[in-house]
């Protein structure tokens, strides 16, 4: 069955990117119903440390070295993690951008799935190379300035390109962002842009 990850990286339940991310799974399930949608809830599922056995593991790959037992099994969670990106014909990102980039919790996941060997390799006379092929991605990022506008406030979006270059390093080039902006400030333009967003998402569901 083909397959859609859903990132959620909001520990909120009533956050503006959970919220756009509904409105998309809700088209989404209409237009392809007998696809399978896993959602991977940052701040319900055990993300290991990046410390100690997995990071001796990320070194002993890097150095063609074998693994003792614990980085083996410290390796293996990072491998499931993984299979799970790796897997999906589609991925769905949502997240609030916090202080300017994003929830600690998305970048303690990416640290954990790229790996020498398992997301990237590197060749001494190519560099780096990503090993995931590319697919379509959504990124829904809700932020109190308004990116999507350009009255952002004298703001700084970290947020954007980071998961942009992140994703390209791994393999994943199609991306497209959705930002939800302002999410604070007056009423009106809150409304105004978060409409503006849903109809956005809404309208890719259909063909994604």
């Amino acid at each position: 069955m083909a397959k859609l990850l859903h990132l959620s990286c909001s520990p909120r339940g009533d956050s503006w990117s959970g919220a756009g991310a509904r409105v998309f799974l809700d088209g989404f399930r209409r237009a392809r119903p007998d696809w399978d949608v896993d959602v991977m809830d940052l701040w319900r599922e055990r993300l290991p440390e990046f410390s100690g056995p997995i990071v001796e593991a990320k070194y002993a790959r890097m150095k063609a070295q074998a693994f003792n037992d614990s980085q083996r099994d410290s390796f293996a969670e990072a491998e499931r993690m993984a299979v799970r990106l790796a897997l999906a014909e589609r991925v769905l990102i949502s997240t609030p951008m916090w202080n300017f980039g994003i929830p600690y919790k998305l970048k303690q996941w990416f640290d954990i799935i790229v790996q020498p060997g398992l997301t990237f390799r590197f060749d001494p006379s190519l560099g780096y190379i990503p090993l995931l092929k590319d697919r379509p991605t959504i990124v829904i990022i809700a932020s109190g300035s308004d990116f999507a506008t350009g009255m952002n406030r004298g703001r700084i979006d970290m947020a954007a390109p980071y998961l942009r270059e992140i994703l390209r390093f791994v393999g994943i080039n199609n991306v497209r962002f959705i930002p939800i902006g302002p999410t604070t400030g007056p009423q009106q333009p809150i409304e105004v842009a978060r409409e503006r967003a849903h109809r956005r998402l809404a309208a890719m569901a259909e063909s994604f």
